[in-house]
């Protein structure tokens, strides 16, 4: 297999670097052929494919700093990349063959788990999935959840500030982090892995980071807050009338179970037709009739002496009689649970097969959420006449996905085409309405041309600063979120 080019950066200093790199990590774990560096370079739905001078593997938070300082002392920008699962093109490289892809898979280990402090201390390439299991296996629970936690690690979720289908309990990783150590640009280590609860000593360094989109530093390890492990908990999947109905059966149920109600998720007909088109052997609807919107819900409880299913049995009953929903099917088995959740976690994977799709990640006060819904889908549908709406996604804190399919018979070609006026449609009424064009995946290099239109040009310019304290020459994933021309235009560069 062919080989990287010679880094124009390093001229004929290219195999010295390398070298260098291998003396820190070990020659197996710098990979440079073309089928090694294949899965690293490029995320899963390809649209940001490059090409990297190398992909750099350490093992331990020794030999990530010396790989930070060597890339630092040679000019050579570092892309951290953890499972590689993000949407927005922020963990791989250009397709300039100059930058070193950092993957943390090797620094998977599970530090720490207290049960009394209730804490988890993890290095950053453990999945989230790992997380989760060893937490359990402490009778406690690690409540990030979300679709790819079998593959996401945990230096990309707090890279993305991810959130998942329990925010609305327990909150997002920032909520649940309490400490972290991060590899500065110039090697240093930040050792700010923090158990405590309250600690009000200076400026709170983790937040740069978490969020920071591998822009600032890199996470190499971190300690999360645990929960008492729900001991029972009751899924429904419900029929309602429309998205207003929806939120109001969340303030309904909110009312009466109060912080009990886990999540709360959304699910368009054309999204739940997209999985059902697409099914598992055995994937089925839960309900009959072609209502319009569904509603899943967890209401958890951590007693053992208290059983919420009454209350949630009386809700639903009273949301009925009132007209906001058409019916209702509770889960009577641990299993059926997971098929009614099988079905929301399949959404992106089914529009991915059902064709060409344009995505959003956008939130606004969960209040707001029907008025979005129709704002957005009139003007789309002025747009584009025929679109297909796929909206799902997690009501209980206003972030909705909400994406696009063609309409019959339009070219993929067309379609793409079209999709900056689509993102424009998108971002201005979540932006009239003041929420986020991105609540969840971050900014990347997809959304930066809406994140630099919609971000005030004094909080860019705050960015830039901090950027420029942390990371002077733009060593770290150069071009992500803040682009090189913002970055040189800010006051302080």
């Amino acid at each position: 297999m062919a080989t990287h080019a010679q880094c124009p950066t390093l001229g004929h200093d290219t195999e010295a670097f390398l070298s260098t790199l291998a003396g820190i990590v070990g020659a197996a774990h710098v990979l440079t052929q073309d089928d090694e560096v294949a899965r690293y370079v490029s995320e899963w739905r390809r649209t940001y494919p490059g090409a990297a001078l190398a992909v750099v593997r350490p093992a331990t938070t020794d030999e990530v700093a010396r790989v930070v300082a060597a890339c630092a002392a040679h000019g050579v920008p570092v892309v951290p990349q953890g499972g590689n699962t993000g949407l927005v093109g922020g963990s791989t490289p250009d397709a300039s063959r100059t930058e070193v892809v950092l993957s943390l898979g090797r620094m998977a280990a599970v530090r720490r788990v207290d049960p009394q402090d209730n804490t988890l201390t993890v290095e950053a390439g453990c999945t989230v999935l790992a997380a989760q299991e060893a937490a359990a296996a402490h009778g406690r629970l690690f409540p990030l959840s979300l679709a790819s936690e079998g593959s996401a690690t945990i230096g990309g979720v707090l890279s993305t500030n991810a959130g998942g289908e329990q925010v609305l309990r327990y909150g997002n990783t920032r909520d649940l982090t309490l400490g972290l150590e991060v590899v500065l640009a110039d090697g240093r280590v930040l050792d700010a892995l923090s158990v405590l609860r309250k600690d009000n000593t200076g400026y709170d360094l983790k937040h740069l980071f978490i969020g920071g989109e591998g822009t600032l530093g890199v996470v190499t390890t971190a300690t999360f807050k645990l929960f008492s492990l729900p001991r029972k908990v009751v899924t429904a999947w419900v029929a309602v009338r429309d998205p207003q109905a929806a939120v109001e059966l969340l303030t309904r149920l909110t009312d009466a179970v109060g912080e009990r109600v886990t999540a709360f998720e959304l699910i368009g007909r054309e999204a739940l037709a997209q999985v059902l088109a697409h099914a598992s052997p055995g994937m089925r609807d839960p309900l009959a009739g072609d209502y319009p919107w569904a509603v899943l819900l967890d209401v958890s409880e951590t007693s053992a002496q208290l059983d919420p299913t009454p209350a949630v049995e009386a809700v639903l009953g009273a949301a009925m009689d009132a007209g906001l929903v058409s019916d209702a099917a509770l889960a009577a088995s641990g299993q059926q649970a997971h098929d009614f959740w099988a079905l929301r976690e399949h959404v992106p994977e089914a529009q991915r097969l059902h064709g060409p799709s344009i995505k959003h990640d956008i939130s606004v006060p969960i209040s707001l959420i029907p008025v979005f819904i129709e704002e957005a889908g009139e003007a789309l549908a002025r747009l584009m006449p025929g679109i297909r709406v796929v909206c799902f996604g997690h009501v209980g804190d206003g972030n909705l996905h909400y994406n696009q399919s063609p309409p019959a018979g339009l070219s993929a070609a067309d379609f793409r085409a079209q999709e900056e006026a689509v993102h424009d449609v998108v971002h201005a009424v979540a932006a009239r309405l003041r929420g986020s064009i991105s609540a969840e995946h971050g900014v990347g290099r997809l959304k930066q041309s809406a994140f630099l239109h919609y971000t005030s040009p004094v909080a860019l310019d705050l960015m830039a600063r901090i950027k420029r304290v942390l990371d002077p020459d733009n060593t770290f994933n150069p071009g992500r979120v803040l682009p090189r021309d913002v970055l040189s235009s800010s006051h302080v560069f």
